[in-house]
This record gives C-alpha cells, structure tokens and sequence, in this order.
C-alpha cells in the first residue's frame, strides 16, 4: 500500500525545533476574512499539502519550493509504521555505485522516508550559474530511501543486518541485530540540539526556561469529582438539593 499524504508527525522529532515554530513557519494563507468583524465568519484559505524535498519546512528554500501556482509530479512514499533511523547511525548502501560501503547518517528526512550519509551517493551540482559566469561545482548527497536501499550495521562484527524492536528487563525500547542478538544502541549524537551536545550540559535560562524544581513539584491531587463539586468544596459550599430518582433501562 502506497500513500501520497507525506508523514508529517515526526517533524518536531528530528529537527530539535518546536512544532509550533514549524508549522508557523511553512504556513501559507491565502485568504483570511477580517478579524472582529461580526458580519463574518471566520474563514482562512491556506496550503494544506507541502512538497518535501531536502530542504527543512523552516527554511526560505521550502517556501520558494512550494510557492502559489507551482505544479508538480505526484510523490508517492511508503508508510512506515516505526522510524528506525537516526542521525548518527552506522549504514550499509545496498544500491548504486557505492554498493556494499559504509557511512554515517547526517540527516533524516522521514516525510520522505530519506536519510543522508556523509560522503555516500554524491555527485556534482552546479550553483550560481548567472550570465557568463558558469557557476561553482559543488559536491552534494543525495538521500537515500530507508525502505529498500539502506540497511544497519551490526556493530559486533561490522556488517549489515536486519533488526527489531525489542525491551530489556528494565523496560527500554532498545535495537536488536536478528542475526547476532547485539544491541544496536541510538547514538549519542541524536541528542545534540542548537542549544547543547548533551542534556546534562544544558544551563537554564531565567524567563526562557521553566526551573527543574517547579517540574517535580506535584500542583494537581486527582479527585473523584466534578470541577462544579471542586469548587463548592473549596468555598464551603454544601449541597443541600435532593436529586430526583433517575432510571436506566
């Protein structure tokens, strides 16, 4: 079964960017009627469906991707029901002219179902061609499909594997070889942000930043009634009603 509607979900996961700056972000309105204005309902025409390349939704390369008007090919991506792929992530290249070699994942793009590694699938690109200036030879990589043209590397013995989600006795959610058992850990480098390399690093921000101490502080008792008896309670209000017989059937 092959979808067209692009997996939008893990966006927060991947990018290190909250999910509200994303979405504001790539959002393109094309219509909205006047604010306070009764005579109107509130109505907004906007761009539902974006086309995903390796440009992330929050840069102007995306926006000038998905501009009014621009028309193209359908993009049909297969569902994956678990990402199983992270940044950091020793790969083996099952196609191509880089068959059989090895690399790192350096970015993930699951609404495409792509990853990029590190100096696999290149080739050159020309940019800033203007005029009589031929423009500059750059190298790039091009992703590579999850599905059918990567796999693992096992790291008991370096070579390619299939693997499954398994748990520990402890309860983690851990990589598992089929081949060897070996655990096949996230790495570490799926953590780092714009803001650390490692959580514990992380220095907290007055007025950014809510305190560690306030997080662990239990502000809400659960109760067996309803916001109305909540607050009763709470002024001393006692109910005195007597409330008529109900009957089910």
């Amino acid at each position: 079964m092959r979808i067209t509607q692009l997996l939008r979900s893990k966006l927060k996961e991947f990018s290190n960017f909250p999910k509200e700056y994303i979405e504001r972000s790539k959002k393109q309105i094309y219509y909205e009627t006047p604010k306070g204005v009764p005579q109107y309902l509130n109505r907004t025409v906007e761009r539902k469906r974006f086309r995903y390349t390796t440009n992330r939704p929050w840069t102007g390369h995306f926006r000038q991707q998905n501009m009014p008007g621009t028309v193209r090919k359908k993009v049909f991506v297969t569902p994956v029901e678990e990402w199983s792929y992270f940044r950091g992530d020793r790969i083996e290249v099952l196609v191509g002219k880089d068959k059989g070699k090895h690399g790192l994942v350096s970015q993930v793009i699951p609404e495409r179902n792509w990853v990029i590694v590190d100096g696999i699938n290149w080739h050159y690109r020309t940019v800033g061609a203007e005029g009589d200036f031929p423009g500059i030879l750059i190298r790039s990589e091009a992703p590579l499909d999850v599905t059918k043209d990567i796999r693992l590397v096992d790291p008991s013995d370096l070579q390619g594997c299939e693997f499954e989600w398994r748990y520990t006795e402890d309860g983690e959610k851990v990589r598992v070889s089929i081949r060897t058992g070996r655990i096949i850990p996230v790495p570490e480098s799926n953590n780092h942000t714009h803001d650390y390399k490692a959580k514990t690093g992380y220095v907290e921000r007055e007025g950014k930043d809510t305190p560690a101490t306030v997080i662990k502080e239990i502000t809400f008792q659960p109760k067996l009634c309803t916001f109305e008896m909540d607050i009763m309670e709470e002024m001393g209000i006692e109910e005195e009603r007597i409330p008529k017989k109900s009957f089910w059937y």
